[in-house]
């Protein structure tokens, strides 16, 4: 009985790992971290106090682009203390209750990261191949129901996945590969048959990014369809620019997204260095990239970044 009370009370604490090898590095390699995690937040917040702001943006494209930088903090900022927890030499422990609740934001928001980057080609398909009902097919309460439509599929995907942990004894190791909590490291110390929580979450991979995946695939299908058709030359690249910078957004989550979901499940004896690298630019490369992707390719996400930097000139005369 004292063997199984100090077992569930050690599953309780788990021990966060920073980058092996660098231990005394660690205070110099959490300045390009904060760097970028600042850089991140800010260019996601501006996006998000543009679109709020301006009434020019009101429109469903900027509304998208709006659950974009949502969806990228919320997938990012939980992993930011608990990083910064350990480069910092502050603590590594982290109780089984907040590293459920840190898995369940990363990948919720993951998920529903990829189920937006699917409306928003939606929205340039029906930009492109149906201009005239625009305004009528997306409409503001449309926007409204697709937006809590992939939050909701997202978590309610994710709850039995993280609710099975609770039934899992964590008898041998406790120490994590990363900073942060991914549910596809934490199984692999479990004292039991995970066969269902590795199953369920491939096929959520499968299922989810698949479907997504496969949605813009299809919607770009007829989006070049449309775009052949046009005759001068000016508007096909017209039209094409208006997707490009979709089209890198979309590269920039699913290329490390994948990369990392191969990693762990085939590459698993290969060094800790390549599973915390690819975790990282999982985690951080697209909330940093996204606002400035859409901020040098889109006009008036520029105007507004540059009615921000700019002072406001008052000019008073004395009478």
């Amino acid at each position: 009985m004292a063997t199984l009370n100090s077992s569930n009370t050690l599953s309780s604490t788990f021990y966060l790992s920073g980058i092996p090898g660098y231990e005394e590095f660690h205070h110099w390699i959490s300045i390009p971290f904060c760097l970028l995690y600042l850089v991140g937040i800010m260019g996601n917040c501006t996006i998000l106090h543009i679109v709020r702001t301006d009434p020019r943006l009101h429109q469903p494209m900027y509304y998208f682009l709006a659950m974009l930088s949502f969806s990228d903090m919320g997938m990012s900022m939980p992993t930011m203390i608990s990083l910064f927890r350990v480069l910092w030499s502050i603590s590594r422990e982290i109780q089984f209750n907040i590293c459920v609740v840190q898995m369940f934001f990363i990948h919720t928001f993951s998920f529903t990261e990829s189920s937006v980057l699917l409306a928003m080609a939606f929205d340039r398909y029906v930009a492109i191949c149906h201009p005239l009902r625009y305004a009528t097919i997306l409409t503001p309460r449309l926007i409204m129901k697709i937006g809590i439509a992939a939050l909701l599929r997202s978590a309610c995907a994710m709850t039995p996945l993280l609710a099975r942990l609770a039934f899992f004894p964590f008898c041998h190791s406790h120490v994590l590969s990363h900073s942060y909590c991914l549910h596809q490291d934490m199984i692999r110390l479990a004292c039991a048959d995970t066969m269902f929580n590795v199953i369920y979450g491939l096929l959520l991979v499968i299922v989810l990014w698949g479907m997504d995946s496969l949605g813009i695939f299809v919607s770009y299908v007829y989006i070049l369809h449309s775009i052949l058709k046009i005759a001068s030359r000016e508007g096909r690249l017209k039209a094409l620019n208006t997707c490009a910078s979709h089209i890198c957004v979309v590269l920039i989550l699913y290329v490390p997204m994948m990369g990392l979901s191969i990693v762990h499940r085939f590459a698993k004896h290969s060094s800790p260095l390549i599973h915390i690298f690819m975790a990282h630019i999982y985690l951080l490369v697209p909330p940093v990239l996204n606002p400035i992707i859409y901020s040098v390719k889109t006009k008036q996400i520029r105007q507004g970044v540059l009615h921000l930097l700019r002072p406001t000139k008052i000019s008073s005369t004395i009478s």
